[in-house]
């Protein structure tokens, strides 16, 4: 009977190693297919982008201005045609803000609402083509055409204090089509981060600090080590928000640190606005023991730190272990009950 119960444990062993052997391969052919897949996709987008005639960019990409009451500031960009045909566009400013969205339970950035914070764009105007300042001057470009576009910022006697946040976008105007027949738009934009003079007011809240290991990957469940918080700007004045994942072995080994200047992991949070910083161990293997410290920072400040024993085990191995306790628990009781057997014949 022993002998027996020992072959039978060994053949589960054998088979339940194999499963386990063939998910782990499964699992990994499964990625390497949504990550070809994904190249693909991306390799077909750029060849219909190059079908496309319309492509433009803006340099730089944001701007911070201290601003004074009824003082003017003159600045320029540079619009580039990267598209193989001539493009028109226009040039105009609109409010950069968030506004809270019920149905998405966050933040989410706009260009059509205004505040108190986002009065800057009344102030700016464009030097067109005939040298007069204006909302909404029109250009042209021909491929490869660098337009540089003049900007002036009229600020009025009384400004409110804290900032002011504008995005200041090129929007192309082409007549021209994609290979598709679909008429091709873009926007890019310029941002501009403004401090107005007066009782600057620093202030954050840091709230739902968490550690997990399973996310939403496009659309899929994947597991990865992932911290998340929110920063909310409670004063008058932007400031960057940022977070630090650190991940450790059982045995004090240092498996991923991040830093608080890593870019994953950066924000800028302007006035009345909650954000989500995070960050991602995307190595994460498929099994291990960890220790996990997310730290959240404020304005360059350490604001809430959270700790978590992480444990990844693959729930075949989950099943596997299961498995195993029960054929040495099952051992071990028809070991007892024999022994049994053989002191009561004994005693006969």
């Amino acid at each position: 009977m022993k002998s027996f119960i020992k072959k039978f444990a060994l053949l589960i062993m054998l088979v339940l190693t194999g499963i386990a052997i063939n998910s782990v391969a499964l699992d990994g052919n499964i990625y390497a297919d949504e990550d070809t897949e994904a190249n693909t996709t991306s390799e077909s987008s750029d060849e219909s982008n190059n079908n496309v005639a319309t492509s433009i960019s803006i340099s730089p990409v944001s701007k911070i201005l201290q601003l004074a009451p009824s003082s003017e500031y003159t600045d320029k960009f540079t619009i580039t045609n990267n598209g193989s045909g001539p493009l028109k566009f226009e040039v105009y400013a609109a409010p950069y803000s968030y506004t809270y969205s019920d149905a998405e339970d966050a933040y989410k950035l706009g260009f059509d609402h205004e505040s108190v914070y986002t009065q800057i764009t009344r102030w700016i105007t464009f030097k067109d083509t005939a040298g007069n300042y204006v909302e909404k001057p029109t250009f042209t470009a021909a491929p490869g055409e660098n337009v540089v576009v003049e900007y002036k910022i009229s600020t009025p006697e009384s400004i409110p204090a804290g900032g002011q946040y504008a995005v200041l976008f090129a929007h192309t105007l082409s007549d021209s089509t994609g290979a598709s027949g679909i008429k091709t738009e873009a926007s890019p934009g310029l941002v501009v981060y403004g401090r107005a003079d007066g009782d600057t007011v620093v202030a954050s809240e840091v709230s739902d600090l968490k550690i997990e290991q399973t996310i939403k990957v496009e659309g899929a469940d994947k597991t990865l080590i992932n911290a998340s918080g929110k920063v909310k700007n409670t004063g008058n004045v932007d400031f960057m928000a940022s977070g630090v994942l650190k991940v450790t072995g059982i045995f004090g080994n240092v498996y991923y640190e991040s830093t608080a200047a890593s870019a994953g992991a950066r924000i800028s949070v302007i006035p009345d606005t909650e954000l989500v910083v995070s960050d991602t161990w995307n190595e994460t293997p498929f099994f291990g023991l960890f220790n996990v410290e997310w730290t959240v920072y404020a304005n360059g400040q350490a604001s809430e730190t959270i700790t978590k024993f992480v444990a990844i085990i693959p729930p075949v191995l989950i099943i596997v272990m299961i498995l195993l306790l029960t054929i040495v628990i099952v051992w071990i009781i028809i070991v007892i009950r024999k022994r049994k057997e053989r002191r009561s014949k004994f005693m006969v």
